[in-house]
Formats: C-alpha cells, sequence, structure tokens
C-alpha cells in the first residue's frame, strides 16, 4: 500500500501563490506517475497535472498550464504543485494520486479557497 499525506492548501487572495505538497509512504518502490486532481462542489473529478516517473513528461489540464508546475522530489518521496497566478474558479478539494503497479492512491485532499 501506499499512504498520501497532503499539505499546504489555504485561503489565499486572487493572483496569489500556494504550494501543495504530497508525501508518500509504505510501499514507495516502483511508482509509475503522480499527480494532482481536484473537485469542486457538484463537479466531477479532474486531474490537473501529472509527472511520470520515468522521466521529466508533464501534463496539465488547459485551464492551469502556464500557471501550475508540478514537480517531483524522489529523495523526499514527495511531489509539489505550485500554484501561482490564483483564480477564483482555481477554488476546490485537492487531491494527491500515486500510481503503482497500475493500482491508485489517493490522497485524504486539501482545500483551496481563492477569495479576496
Amino acid at each position: 500500500q501506499v499512504q498520501l499525506v497532503e499539505s499546504g492548501g489555504g485561503l489565499v487572495q486572487p493572483g496569489g501563490s500556494l504550494r501543495l505538497s504530497c508525501a508518500a509512504s509504505g510501499s514507495i518502490f516502483r511508482l509509475d506517475a503522480m499527480g494532482w486532481y481536484r473537485q469542486a462542489p457538484g463537479k466531477e473529478r479532474d486531474l490537473v497535472a501529472a509527472i511520470r516517473n520515468s522521466g521529466y513528461s508533464t501534463f496539465y489540464a488547459n485551464s492551469v498550464k502556464d500557471r501550475f508546475t508540478i514537480s517531483r522530489d524522489h529523495a523526499k518521496n514527495t511531489v509539489y504543485l505550485q500554484m501561482n497566478s490564483l483564480k477564483p474558479e482555481d477554488t476546490a478539494v485537492y487531491y494527491c494520486n500515486v500510481e503503482r503497479r497500475k493500482i491508485n492512491y489517493w490522497g485524504q485532499g486539501t482545500q483551496v479557497t481563492v477569495s479576496s
């Protein structure tokens, strides 16, 4: 099993920045990919950004590209999501996701609220 602990969420003003962190523990070997999803009230959970462990290949949803950056630190078993130029529509619960051997593991979610 893989356990994920998220941190870094909170309340921020429009145009501000936050950095989300997700630390993995447990069966952390042979991780295939790490990513971030988000879910706003009444909406589906959508992929925001992902990064493959086989290299630097990344994916970003169109709504966040050029504003968000996903990165990882293998030594710390941690994936980050740097969020800049935040907009009210970015408000959601953000979930860390790790894929290992074709099985998905999820964090508990961290609330991000963008409001003035």
